[in-house]
């Protein structure tokens, strides 16, 4: 007999019990559907066979892991029903691309046509699927077994991906016959896959999936134009360069053309920020160029490639942070933890700030102020400002999208432009990368390099960031002029070496430890490139270092 401790209670199981048996005598205490277990602090998937003592908690739909382990899942069950509706001979290449919303994006190349009656037919063959509750089974083989596998089934981004694995074996995953391979931990069969729909999307597909906070409905789907053909342009950029995965990636590097490759891309950023630019002039009367982003999206250093760009039109830019106009820090909210929310709009002086811009508009000169972080206190120290006929402010901030933030200034005077970090590149095929993991990397580079961070503070506190981004800046996005894709394809090689010391730092005690042992897993899929041939203004030099910007 085994002894298996939950909440501070002892019991005993029969060696060889599944982890699955044990979570239904505890999920009627839980809202939520257990997906996955901790046992003595490693985690486990529910298929998994209790063999020593041990003491277990649960992980439901409603955290995070559990959350990504239901995609994951969901995403494997949608590949198995187009394969049984088209037919693999037919389906050539099923991609998930990127995610929009609740919505994730997938690509579809084969000798058939996305309609509306396949459409059905995928949804009605999922739905099959998920109440035969058929078992997810996992199984280890070693690396060349499991690359015939795939070469079998006509995988040739698993077959380019395991050429670079420094492991003896990989875990394969197998569905009804079909085999394929998923980062990330997996559903113990496919009734627990409960809410889904798929619908036409463009060229493709797109399959809709209950977010993380309520994890038990299926959430209405808003279209998001603008941000999917800013999607689309990088998938293209990728394409040509010939870069898709990151074994494709990894190919590059070992060929020795990761130099014309850095180039290329920066090339093809430079070129994006003009034309940017090229349409401020254009529109004619533009003074305040409005720009947003989520955290670690590189807002800084786009301002200042922007206002070169700008500069070559004859404009006089000048940078200006809506940080500055924070009120003083004991005048900031807090929120429910009783924590200062630096995110709200409410921790912004927005009278004072539309004030000083209405001036500037109207001519009058104006002291615009600095903020003290470290004293918590707004300064003033002289930066005087008049606008002239060719002058431009650059105004850089979360809440830069917001028409409340500027509410005092005339539209036709304000150009917006939303900046974010859009993962371009896939593990593989039907393992994307998420655009909030590259986020977090760049920003615990940043913190440990600009304020001496732990990896384990910047985890600590990405929960609530990307609350923050949830609620004050994405549901703006559309409303920019103009959407821009900070992503460098090559930067999460680049930020390997930095980042993979700061994770280790991380004890197997701390909450923070699961995340940490994730992103290390993540990383291992690149091979490094070293930042030594980043032009000095490179977005990525925001934060690895180096930058000719005061960034």
């Amino acid at each position: 007999m085994l002894t298996v401790t939950i909440d501070g209670v002892k019991k005993e199981y029969e060696e060889g019990i599944t982890y699955e048996t044990i979570v239904k005598e505890y999920q009627a205490n839980y809202d939520n559907t257990i997906a996955l277990v901790s046992a003595n602090g490693k985690i486990r998937e529910l298929f998994k066979k209790v063999k020593k003592d041990c003491e277990v908690s649960f992980f439901t739909l409603g955290d995070s892991v559990g959350h990504k382990t239901y995609v994951r899942s969901a995403i494997m069950l949608l590949i198995k029903a187009l394969r049984d509706v088209a037919g693999a001979d037919k389906l050539e290449k099923a991609k998930v691309e990127f995610a929009i919303g609740p919505g994730y994006y997938c690509s579809i190349k084969g000798d058939l046509k996305i309609e509306d009656e396949f459409v059905r037919r995928v949804n009605h063959r999922m739905r099959e699927l998920a109440d035969a509750d058929l078992p997810v089974v996992k199984k280890s083989y070693p690396i060349q077994d499991a690359i015939e596998i795939f070469r079998s089934q006509k995988m040739k981004d698993k077959e380019k991906l395991f050429r670079y694995r420094r492991s003896s074996y990989i875990n394969v995953y197998c569905l009804d016959g079909y085999y394929d391979y998923y980062y990330g931990y997996m559903l113990p069969s496919t009734g627990y896959i409960k809410y889904f729909e798929v619908m036409a999307y463009e060229e493709g597909l797109m399959l809709l999936l209950p977010e993380q906070q309520a994890p038990n409905k299926l959430p209405v789907m808003e279209p998001r134009e603008k941000l999917f053909r800013t999607l689309m342009k990088s998938d293209e950029w990728g394409r040509m360069m010939g870069i898709d995965t990151v074994g494709d990636l990894n190919d590059k590097i070992c060929q020795g053309n990761i130099s014309d490759m850095i180039l290329v891309q920066e090339a093809l950023q430079e070129r994006r920020i003009g034309e940017i630019a090229k349409d401020i002039v254009s529109r004619g009367g533009v003074k305040f160029v409005m720009i947003a982003g989520p955290s670690s999206s590189g807002k800084t250093t786009f301002s200042h490639r922007l206002s070169i760009q700008l500069r070559t039109y004859g404009l006089t830019p000048h940078p200006i942070a809506l940080d500055d106009y924070f009120v003083d820090r004991e005048k900031t909210p807090k929120d429910e933890n009783g924590q200062y929310n630096f995110e709200c709009l409410e921790a912004i002086d927005i009278e004072k700030f539309n004030k000083d811009m209405t001036d500037l508009l109207a001519g009058k000169t104006v002291e615009l102020p600095s903020f003290n972080f470290k004293t918590g206190l707004r300064e003033y120290k002289g930066n005087f400002k008049t606008l002239g006929p060719e002058d431009v402010l650059v105004i850089e901030g979360i809440h830069g999208l917001n028409d409340a933030t500027s509410y005092a200034l005339p539209n036709e005077c304000k150009y917006k432009i939303y900046i974010s970090a859009l993962t371009s590149i896939n593990i593989d095929e039907h393992n994307r990368i998420p655009t909030t993991d590259g986020r977090l990397l760049r920003r615990m580079v940043r913190d440990a390099r600009t304020r001496g961070s732990s990896a384990q503070r910047t985890i600590a506190m990405w929960s609530s960031v990307r609350k923050g981004e949830e609620e004050y800046i994405f549901p703006f996005q559309e409303s920019a002029d103009a959407m821009f894709n900070s992503v460098l394809i090559y930067e999460l090689a680049v930020l390997k070496q930095y980042a993979e010391p700061l994770l280790f730092g991380i004890g197997k005690g701390e909450p923070e430890y699961y995340e940490a042992k994730r992103l290390l897993k993540f990383l291992e899929y690149f091979i490094g490139v070293s930042s030594d041939d980043l032009p000095k203004n490179s977005i990525c030099r925001e934060f690895v270092g180096g930058s000719c910007f005061h960034v």
